[in-house]
């Protein structure tokens, strides 16, 4: 074990895994990936936002709609009892005459018997 311990530790010695320039790049390459996603988590909550504003402000809208459409429907309920036959009338409309037509039975259809 113990042969082992010191090994690794002259291996690790000799090792040059990282240059002092490669530690630059990193470190410029993980600050670049968070300034771009600083951004985006900013790009997606100022949409949300928005999104928010926009849903509120439709919603008020929708309600000033509704409020329209329920006064709307109680003039024509006014209005529509007010018509009857004799205004119909005075406005120049006659009753109309049916005519129905009729057909001639072609007679019975015969089933076959089983």
């Amino acid at each position: 074990m113990r042969t082992i311990a010191i090994k690794v530790k002259s291996y690790a010695e000799h090792a040059n895994i990282l240059q002092a320039e490669d530690n630059g790049m990193i470190l410029r390459t993980l600050l670049f990936a968070f300034g771009t996603l600083v951004l985006f988590y900013m790009f997606l909550l100022g949409s949300m936002v928005f999104n928010i504003i926009e849903r509120r402000t439709l919603e008020a809208e929708a309600r000033t709609l509704g409020n329209e459409v329920a006064d709307l429907e109680l003039k024509y309920l006014e209005a529509s009892n007010n018509v009857d036959l004799a205004l119909s009338r005075s406005l120049g409309f006659k009753e109309a005459q049916g005519v129905f037509t009729t057909r001639k039975a072609f007679g019975s259809i015969k089933l076959p018997e089983l």
